[in-house]
């Protein structure tokens, strides 16, 4: 049994852990919070758990073996570095990190201190994400393709009144591409390998940070264009471009619902797609396969596959930011 610790009580943090639950392979043992009321009013639901309102009580839980940690995104670093240094796995959830040289430290650090850093980005980990991968032509045969992901935020409501919530801050390494692109950043490199040039052109706020913007992200062959935004909704499918036709899907951050265009012999073929009820339990299921085997071979080059996909979305997500004149305090130049 993995003994699960949680920082972050919002919703995304109830999801995984009912995701978690739901796998038998957690129990929830942990809750941090600053407030202990938040804490417990967090962990009300799950039975017997202990409370701490400061971290050096928190990571020092003995049977607490892995943390999933969902604070504001640069909170991050500094709290999977803690977790690391007191030999837990960490779980973070996406964005883990503000920058490529904080990413690149807590790989080095996990690998010395031998437990494991996940990056939660879900969408990698579902069997549809899966499915589309292995139907994929070669990579000639690809023509381009286009995705799309904007939600708006009610957060943005106070970006209207003039303040600065954290997920619309530069302070919090916040912002559309950070918070939704990812998703799409995973899509495009998950499926097609990394870019040779990366270009955002983004509408910032006040605050600093993107509401919206559209990535062009160059191949030897193709050119994949990304739509994200918080500040907007959206409805578009999501196509990828193939010589004999175009694959549709109705997102790449969670999709449910593909087919084949196929133009040669104008039909379409609906491909069968499952999804689960809990969006995350895939994703716990995939981190469960890897604790409960470290040295199994097999699991073992899962994991550093899933590392190495996270440090290039990584570096992809703040060559894009920055070439919009996106700058996170955690930015060292």
């Amino acid at each position: 049994m993995i003994h699960l610790g949680i920082i972050g009580t919002n919703w995304i943090s109830h999801q995984f852990v009912k995701a978690a639950l739901e796998t038998n392979r957690y129990d929830l043992t942990a809750v941090y919070s600053r407030k202990l009321e938040t804490a417990q009013k967090f962990g009300a639901e799950y039975g017997d758990v202990e409370y701490a309102t400061d971290l050096k009580t928190f990571f020092g839980i003995a049977h607490m073996d892995t943390v999933y940690i969902a604070s504001p995104n640069s909170l991050h670093f500094e709290q999977a570095k803690q977790g690391i240094l007191a030999g837990k796995n960490v779980i973070v959830e996406k964005p883990a990190f503000s920058t490529p040289e904080e990413m690149a430290e807590i790989i080095e650090l996990a690998n010395q201190q031998k437990v494991f850093f996940f990056e939660a980005a879900r969408n990698v980990h579902e069997k549809s994400f899966k499915k589309i991968a292995d139907l994929l032509p070669l990579k000639n045969q690809i023509m381009g393709a286009n995705f799309t992901y904007m939600k708006y935020s009610s957060r943005y409501d106070q970006v209207l009144a003039g303040q600065e919530p954290n997920i619309f801050s530069p302070h919090f390494s916040g912002g559309a591409i950070a918070d939704l692109g990812v998703y799409l950043v995973y899509a495009a490199v998950g499926w097609f390998g990394m870019p040779s040039e990366s270009h955002y052109f983004a509408r910032k706020l006040p605050t600093g940070v993107d509401g919206m913007g559209t990535a062009i992200l160059r191949y030897d062959l193709f050119d994949v264009t990304l739509q994200t935004g918080k500040n907007a909704d959206a409805f578009l499918d999501s196509e990828i471009y193939f010589e004999g036709g175009t694959l549709i899907l109705d997102s790449v951050n969670a999709i449910s619902k593909a087919e084949f265009h196929d133009r040669n012999h104008q039909e379409r073929d609906i491909i069968s797609i499952t999804t689960e009820e809990n969006p995350m339990i895939e994703e716990a299921h995939d981190f469960a396969d890897v604790l409960e085997n470290p040295n199994d071979p097999v699991q073992g080059a899962r994991y550093e596959e899933w590392v190495e996909l996270s440090r290039n979305v990584n570096k992809v997500l703040t060559t894009l930011r920055k070439s919009a004149g996106i700058v996170f305090d955690a930015d060292k130049d």
